[in-house]
């Protein structure tokens, strides 16, 4: 299918020890950061934060591919793919400061206090060995000066330690470990201007700056620490092809063995990145595909007392609320609007009958179902029937062929004009919504 994953997609999650936790959006506008957990959790984990500044979406993006299409088979990787949540939906930097120069002191007064302070917990706990820090920066490094672009002044493409060695039992060999990582991803270079470099801040020999950040923070507590660096002179999906080939050769060092999803080549990022991604509202009563989706969604049935409750195929989806419209986010990018059509919902979940091609099918509610030719909604005593936008003159919409061409494109939830609504009602109360997509 096209649009969104199947619905084992959705079980993912707890297969591979994934555990999310609460995010939502309250009136002072906190966004909490997820904690996903992959593999057969041991002493040997790897974490891996995304998202620390709002305006790099190479580095969240990455740790969201990360923990959607990738399946660890061996050890144990820890992944924060929107550390800074508020800061990526807002595509700041940082709305109370750069949160990455808050490891050394922080006032208990600082709205991000209760963030650092959760994920330095995370970084203390006795698994975690090797910490790796995923940013977008400016330019590309090189070690000496070459144009304003490239030069020892810029950030982009780059592998950063704070210094060459640390006293720890494993992976205290940071230099020699961050240039594996740069050989690596200057092997599969998309093309040769991308190389990457180590990048030794020397951190302790007086960076004021540098000793304010989180990797800076996690060395000195005895862990393995790492910074990621895409050049935000690429396209999006192309940093992240560049943080997935560093954070593989990570997981190769500390012998973490996966599965992925997709062909590792910027094509193949590109559509793990846009393709697979959808939330389903109210269990399950309604999914929505979010690749190609409409801006607005007009007339959007929603509970009449204004909470929406969903489920995402990818953490950095979420969903806000402002007067009578919802916005589905994904990352800093806003997908669509829901203008909400308030409704009682029926809290029964049943199967339906569909003629699809002339064969008849029982489909639940959520359920995407491709039309070849056409469809025909069966009479059903219990429900009403809308097909939005297919309008047959006052009369019931069941027990009629319907075509693509019987609909108008502008009633269609995606921009190709395929995917169409079909609501059920008991009554002034809404049951559940199939999606139809035409084959076009």
């Amino acid at each position: 299918m096209e649009f969104g994953l199947n619905r084992g997609m959705l079980r993912l999650y707890s297969l591979l020890f994934v555990f999310l936790l609460p995010l939502f959006l309250n009136a002072q506008n906190n966004f909490n950061f997820n904690i996903i957990k992959k593999g057969t959790q041991d002493n040997n984990t790897l974490l891996v934060i995304g998202g620390i500044q709002g305006d790099e979406p190479g580095g969240f993006i990455a740790a969201s591919i990360l923990s959607t299409h990738y399946q660890i088979t061996k050890g144990s990787v820890w992944i924060v793919p929107n550390l800074n949540f508020y800061s990526i939906i807002k595509r700041s930097r940082g709305p109370y400061g750069d949160m990455n120069r808050k490891f050394a002191h922080l006032s208990k007064k600082d709205p991000e206090y209760e963030t650092v302070k959760r994920i330095k917990n995370y970084i203390k706990d006795e698994s975690v060995k090797l910490v790796v820090n995923l940013h977008d920066g400016s330019g590309y490094y090189r070690k000496t000066y070459i144009d304003s672009l490239h030069s020892p002044l810029k950030w982009g493409q780059c592998s950063i330690i704070d210094q060459s060695n640390i006293d720890v039992p494993v992976y205290g060999n940071l230099e020699e470990i961050a240039s594996q990582v740069v050989k690596h991803i200057n092997q599969k270079l998309i093309i040769e201007k991308d190389f990457y470099s180590l990048h030794n801040t020397r951190t302790r020999e007086g960076d004021k700056e540098m000793e304010k950040t989180l990797t800076y923070y996690t060395i000195n507590q005895g862990k393995a620490a790492f910074g990621n660096e895409a050049s935000k002179d690429l396209p999006t999906h192309k940093r992240v092809y560049y943080h997935l080939l560093a954070l593989e050769k990570y997981m190769n060092i500390m012998g973490i063995e996966f599965k992925r999803k997709f062909k590792m080549n910027p094509n193949g990022v590109y559509n793990a990145i846009n393709n697979d991604i959808y939330i389903s509202l109210y269990d399950e009563k309604i999914r929505l595909p979010l690749s190609k989706i409409r801006n607005i969604l007009k007339y959007f049935p929603i509970k009449k007392d204004g909470e929406l409750s969903f489920k995402a195929s990818n953490p950095l989806l979420t969903i806000i609320k402002k007067d009578n419209s919802y916005t589905i986010q994904y990352g800093n990018r806003r997908l669509t609007r829901l203008k909400a059509d308030y409704r009682e919902y029926e809290d029964s979940n049943q199967s339906i009958e569909i003629l699809i091609d002339n064969e008849l099918k029982n489909i639940k509610f959520g359920t995407l179902v491709e039309v070849d030719k056409s469809f025909l909604i069966k009479e059903n005593k219990k429900y009403r029937v809308n097909v939005i936008g297919f309008t047959n003159k006052g009369k019931k919409e069941t027990e009629i062929k319907i075509k693509n061409i019987d609909i108008p494109k502008r009633f269609s939830i995606d921009k190709r004009g395929s995917i169409y609504r079909v609501e059920y009602y008991t009554k002034d109360k809404f049951a559940g919504m199939i999606l139809v997509k035409f084959k076009i």
